[in-house]
């Protein structure tokens, strides 16, 4: 009988409810004096365990284990590291185009006389469809019922596809929409602390499709967001290539003062964070407060570790994580494991465990915390409530006056981000044409905060801040509408949804408002979704629910919607007169994102709160008042009423949590977790374990990725006479590259959804399409502010086709080249694919016909994702640019490679000019590890991973 697999002798067994598990010691492993367990982060901790787990001489060695073994806090070496994740968390707007690319690798498997039930997700993969429902009806009781209806007429197609996957793929669960958000599902159900297979216990850890996976670090969960490219490979049992992480150490103390909620904690922690400086660091929380801190604080702390610029915020795990485990209903054999594993093995935070080094250490007393608001453009510009009034008046002084680039839309345009519907439009109705969006990134911000949409034109607008406002009529109500009036409050997203103290404290607040008399102003649009339906459960027992309801935050729907830029149109009248006037609307909501735009195409300043203040700012209806000192309005005797009136006292926040709270309704909700409303049970989709491709559906298509796939992998060859297809400059952005937002009726895109019988009106976005690649191919290189050199002075999708010299499109350029059979690249400067993650933007280079990029450097994800597309990212030495060797891209380019490539060796090119003079340099290659060159001469991660199953 084969012996187990024990690297340096460290599988051990314990004892727990259920029977005994075998486990991967780190204690012995420090005692064979491998590590000074002591000294290492808990989260460094759950990296060094997978990599001992997972030891196999090829992805994982032991060399890996000691060199991580050896982590100096102090002086980090930021080598990589190939980490294999517990599991995989999607949202379905990411979602849906790993689901496709997994139907057609079933296709392709069929077609290569192979077994398609091979092909599954080895890891488990939760999907939750939380990212496509819109505000459309607010502040009626009907709200909920009318969003969700309109959200199926729209997505229809997209879940038909989940729906079929969810029945025919292995280690893959659905939870469907009006269910809950994502990251609060993952806390309240998903997430299990420890996990299990095989006998073997280890750390739960997971990536996600969603930039706040990372809220699952407070539950002492390793997890944060990747691009859909990663979470593919993941799924499929490679591993997520990282740099060893330095990890800031942050100390809390004391105890929150009355007055302060966990909201104002953490837009303290961002603040505080930015400044510091901690992009691609983990964040870890310690100190004497944490004893006290309920978890759902941490979660909500967690939740923003984007904003504040982190890979993660982790809380280890301790006694308030198994306390939280029972509290939400988890099976008490579940919570035994969970601590004796993390006892057992190192893991646990105990009150006299020893506080591990730290690359650089901060400190804060939250006794200190005051009520704040962020804003009107950033998460981390916190602004203490005392101060908002006066911070206004500057902002619309010398923020919002400035003469401003402004957007005007398409008409049926949309500002989002990538994964929502488009901002302000209604299902299949278009917006205005006078709809407008001023894009000014505030100091530090990125063209991913500002990104315009596709299909935009740009005009130069003037904020009067002098404006006295103007009168307008909507449901027979006259009201005037000035410069900071509040159009939006919505209690929504995942940062706060999540913690009763904040969500119990804006419903007691309604109901004392209520009971005085206030009412929210009517140029408010009122929203309330709740990250799962156990808050529903809560609100309604406690009665705050009628109280919430009566101010109009009738609950709209369960998932990501205001946060994302999915509030819906704001009522005609008063659309109109904020774009007449150019009028500095502002938004308040409990989100985490506020960039401009972002929130709805009719308001410039947004501001982050809690879920009271929230409230609070509903009954004002302006950001131009001291909410600490001028009332809300007056009660029904025409006495003022002030904040300090209606503010809910903390003892009575925690007396309703406990009465109205039980593990039961978890327990109950979860229990049904995966039936969804009644018109997902009565979707009709197909059996089978093969998606029955439709030639006809304008959103899911099988992608060509596989297609004529033979079935080995042919050498390694130069790339000879390749032409430039785009040549940019420094900090393009994947923003730049993938598709996003709405799709102009002139693109590429938009003439493909016209000649397939789409109507404009019914375009959707670009992210709701993701499942089609002919939609995407389009649209990539196609944000209205990409500036690329092979077409002086444009802007947008244009190139210069060679050697004809003719300008088109370069979707168009790029079809031309393949039917000739020419090889493309792209030319760029530094920090090529910074922003998000965006898988797009490496299937759709790869779909344009795109071998290879010569870049000056590279974002790390999107350098790995170039890879695995099968795309040879190349980079030039130190001191060389396109510039310094004077390329213009109109060059044909041989690019010499080896049979066998090696990481990081050099390359040889030849760029021949027009007049046939040769310059010829070096380059080297970006494949950096031995299994990335495996995935390149497969032609990508994906088709590797096919031909591995393919000849089990």
């Amino acid at each position: 009988m084969p012996q187990p697999h024990s690297p340096f002798g460290t599988r051990q067994t314990f004892t727990a409810a259920g029977g005994s598990l075998d486990y991967y010691s780190l204690p012995k492993l420090a005692d064979a004096g491998l590590c000074d367990l002591d000294s290492i982060p808990f989260s460094v901790r759950v990296l060094l365990e997978s990599l001992l787990r997972n030891v196999d001489g090829f992805v994982v060695t032991e060399d890996d284990v000691a060199a991580l073994g050896k982590y100096d806090a102090q002086n980090v070496n930021r080598t990589e590291l190939p980490f294999k994740p517990g599991r995989v968390v999607l949202q379905d707007f990411t979602g849906v185009p790993a689901v496709v690319d997994l139907a057609a690798l079933r296709s392709a498997m069929v077609r290569m006389g192979g077994d398609p039930a091979k092909i599954n997700p080895l890891v488990p993969c939760d999907l939750v469809v939380d990212h496509s429902v819109q505000v459309d009806a607010f502040a009626t009781r009907f709200a909920l019922e009318t969003n969700v209806e309109r959200e199926f007429e729209r997505n229809l197609e997209r879940y038909e596809l989940l729906h079929w996957a969810q029945k025919a793929f292995d280690n893959f669960r659905v939870v469907p929409p009006a269910t809950g958000i994502v990251h609060q599902v993952n806390l309240e159900y998903l997430a299990d602390v420890v996990l299990t297979k095989d006998g073997v216990a280890f750390p739960d850890s997971l990536v996600g499709t969603d930039s706040h996976t990372t809220m699952i670090n407070g539950l002492g969960v390793v997890g944060w967001g990747v691009g859909g490219i990663e979470a593919e490979a993941v799924m499929l049992g490679q591993p997520i290539y990282m740099l060893t992480p330095e990890v800031v150490g942050f100390e809390l103390t004391g105890t929150l003062p009355e007055g302060a909620t966990a909201t104002d904690l953490v837009l303290t922690v961002v603040q505080m964070l930015r400044a510091h400086g901690v992009v691609g660091k983990f964040v870890e929380f310690h100190g004497s407060a944490l004893p006290t801190m309920s978890l759902a604080d941490r979660a909500t702390i967690a939740n923003m570790a984007p904003e504040y610029g982190a890979t993660m915020g982790f809380f280890p795990v301790d006694g308030e994580t198994l306390n939280y485990l029972r509290r939400t209903g988890r099976p008490e054999a579940l919570v035994d494991r969970v601590e004796r594993y993390t006892k057992e093995n190192g893991l646990f935070l105990g009150s006299n465990a020893p506080t591990p080094t730290y690359s650089s250490n901060l400190r804060l007393d939250i006794g200190t915390v005051v009520p704040c608001l962020a804003g009107p453009k950033r998460p981390q510009d916190r602004i203490p409530l005392t101060e908002m009034k006066s911070t206004w008046a500057t902002a619309l002084k010398e923020t919002f006056s400035k003469d401003s680039t402004t957007i005007e839309h398409n008409p049926v345009g949309g500002w989002t981000e990538e994964g929502g519907q488009p901002a302000g439009q209604v299902g299949n109705h278009p917006l205005t044409s006078a709809e407008r969006k001023t894009v000014e990134p505030a100091a530090g911000g990125t063209l991913e905060d500002v990104a315009a949409p596709a299909g935009s034109t740009v005009r130069e607008a003037v904020v009067d801040p002098g404006f006295d406002g103007v009168e307008v009529s909507h449901e027979d109500e006259e009201f005037p509408l000035k410069h900071g009036s509040v159009v939006i409050a919505a209690i929504t997203s995942c940062t706060n949804t999540s913690n009763p103290s904040v969500m119990v404290g804006a419903g007691l607040l309604a109901r004392k408002a209520r009971q005085r008399g206030l009412t929210r102003k009517p140029w408010v649009k009122t929203s309330l979704a709740p990250g799962s339906r156990v808050v529903t459960d809560y609100l309604d027992k406690s009665g705050l629910s009628e109280d919430l309801d009566s101010l109009g935050f009738q609950t709209v729907g369960y998932g990501c919607t205001t946060c994302i830029g999915n509030s819906g149109p704001l009522p005609a009248p008063i659309s109109e007169a904020i774009n007449k006037h150019d009028l500095v609307a502002a938004a308040v909501l409990s989100g985490n994102r506020n960039f401009e735009g972002r929130i709805s195409p009719d308001v410039k300043a947004n501001y982050l709160a809690s879920p009271p203040l929230v409230v609070a700012y509903a009954l004002a209806g302006t950001t131009d008042i001291d909410l600490t000192a001028e009332p809300l309005g007056e009660d029904s005797d025409g006495n003022p009423v002030f904040l300090s009136d209606l503010w809910p006292d903390p003892q009575e926040i925690r007396d309703t949590i406990a009465s109205s709270s039980s593990p039961d309704d978890y327990r109950d909700q979860y229990a049904k977790a995966t039936e969804g409303p009644e018109e997902w049970r009565s979707i009709q989709s197909p059996d089978g374990q093969i998606y029955d491709w439709d030639e006809d559906s304008t959103y899911i298509q099988e992608p060509p990725f596989f297609v004529d796939m033979p079935e080995t992998p042919a050498d390694t060859s130069s790339i000879n006479g390749a032409r430039c297809l785009v040549k940019v400059g420094d900090s393009v952005t994947t923003d730049h590259i993938s598709p996003a937002g709405a799709i102009k009726p002139s693109s590429p895109a938009g003439k493909y959804l016209q000649e397939h019988g789409v109507d404009v009106r019914e375009f959707n976005s670009y992210g709701s399409r993701r499942g089609n690649d002919r939609v995407m191919t389009r649209g990539t290189f196609a944000n209205i502010r990409l500036r690329n050199e092979m077409a002086p002075g444009t802007e947008g999708s244009v190139t210069t086709h060679l050697p004809t010299g003719e300008q088109t499109s370069i979707y168009e350029a790029s079809r031309r080249y393949i039917e000739a059979s020419t090889p493309l690249i792209v030319l760029a400067g530094k920090e090529y694919g910074t922003g998000s993650s965006r898988d797009w933007a490496a299937k759709g280079t790869n779909l344009l016909g795109v071998k290879a990029v010569i870049a000056e450097s590279y974002e790390r994800i999107h350098r790995s994702n170039l890879v695995g597309m099968g795309v040879l990212p190349l980079q030039y030495r130190e001191g060389e640019s396109a510039e310094a060797l004077g390329l213009t891209g109109r060059e044909s380019f041989d690019i010499h490679l080896e049979a066998e490539l090696k990481p990081g060796q050099p390359v040889e090119v030849i760029a021949r000019g027009e007049n046939g003079e040769e310059t010829m340099f070096t380059v080297a290659c970006r494949i950096d590890t031995p299994v990335e060159v495996q995935y390149h001469r497969h032609g990508g991660i994906l088709h590797y991973v096919l031909r591995q199953l393919a000849s089990a």
